[in-house]
């Protein structure tokens, strides 16, 4: 008994073939052929006793009698209509835009993909690229030069008019002022550079910044994160990833003693400040009033009192990693003559 069809799966396709089609009926097991009218499918395959997949060939515009031959005899006729092949249009790349480097994987949509035959950036051929049906292509850039490239698609058809798809250089960084924060963050860091415009990330070490702004294609500020030790800061564009410019984080740092803890009230007493984390220092306080000071060591810095009231007076030390807890120093009045 001959296969019966009973629907095909699309019902339509251009005249230059390659459709694959759907036919699902009875009795199809150990069929020999499918027919496009006289013209035999370009290819099939039978999946079971209900269903063939087959690719239809080149054929002339109009409806074709699509049947299925068996050893029984031949099957009833369904039609499939061939259109006019109609020159590829594109109306949509997603994303528009990538590194120089290529690699990237666009989807390109619009319209007579079928049977492409090549997706060019600026004339380069796409590194790869898969119909995956008439309205779209997967495609993956080629390397290319900063700026605008043309991308077109061809068919037995045609070519395309061309849509647009911009490489983006890679981002550069120079420098990072400063380069040193505290470990819990906050630090806002100024980062200069080229190519810094449309940046999505920025990164101390493998962490997100806090926050961070754009504020042209040669300056980000970012806030850094908490974090500790060695995290070089890099900027992320569709471009790619920038080089790397250092930033430290620096421990708070502790005073522990104050020699001598007590002084005249004028100015000119050499005060010993020891402690921890003291190598950054930049700047020594006494009640709130800034001093001159040399740093001996991370754990010592010389300052000189300045003058004052008598009584007592809270020193600290502001270094990259913060402000010290304060000590006291005492200020006394001399005796009179």
């Amino acid at each position: 008994m001959p296969p019966t069809i009973n629907t095909i799966n699309p019902s339509q396709g251009p005249t230059t073939g390659g459709t694959t089609v759907t036919l699902t009926g009875t009795g199809m097991t150990g069929s020999i052929a499918v027919r496009f009218g006289s013209t035999n499918a370009t290819s099939f395959t039978v999946n079971s006793a209900t269903q063939i997949t087959a690719v239809s060939p080149p054929y002339a515009a109009g409806a074709a009698a699509v049947t299925v031959v068996h050893p029984t005899g031949t099957s009833n006729s369904v039609m499939f209509t061939y259109t006019a092949a109609q020159v590829p249009v594109v109306t949509d790349i997603a994303p528009n835009n990538g590194p120089t480097a290529g690699g990237t994987s666009v989807i390109l949509t619009g319209t007579g993909f079928t049977g492409a035959t090549a997706v060019k950036f600026a004339g380069v051929p796409a590194t790869s690229f898969t119909v995956n049906s008439a309205t779209q292509i997967t495609a993956v850039t080629p390397a290319g030069n900063a700026g605008a490239a043309a991308v077109t698609v061809t068919t037995p058809a045609g070519t395309s008019a061309p849509g647009a798809f911009f490489y983006v250089a890679p981002p550069v960084l120079n420098s990072a002022d400063p380069a040193q924060g505290p470990t819990a963050g906050g630090a806002v860091v100024t980062l200069t550079g080229s190519n810094l415009l449309n940046a999505t990330t920025v990164r101390f070490g493998s962490t997100n910044a806090a926050s961070f702004t754009v504020v042209s294609a040669t300056q980000i500020t970012a806030t850094a994160p908490p974090g500790t030790g060695s995290s070089p800061i890099t900027v992320i564009t569709s471009g790619g990833t920038s080089n790397p410019v250092a930033f430290t984080y620096v421990a708070t740092p502790a005073l522990t003693a104050l020699v001598p803890l007590a002084g005249p009230t004028s100015a000119g007493t050499v005060v010993t400040l020891t402690g921890t984390n003291l190598a950054t220092a930049k700047a020594v306080t006494f009640g709130g009033t800034a001093v001159s000071f040399t740093v001996v060591s991370d754990t010592q810095i010389t300052g000189v009192a300045p003058a004052g009231p008598a009584g007592p007076v809270t020193v600290t030390v502001t270094t990259a990693g913060g402000t010290s807890p304060g000590l006291t120093y005492t200020r006394k009045a001399q005796p009179g003559i």
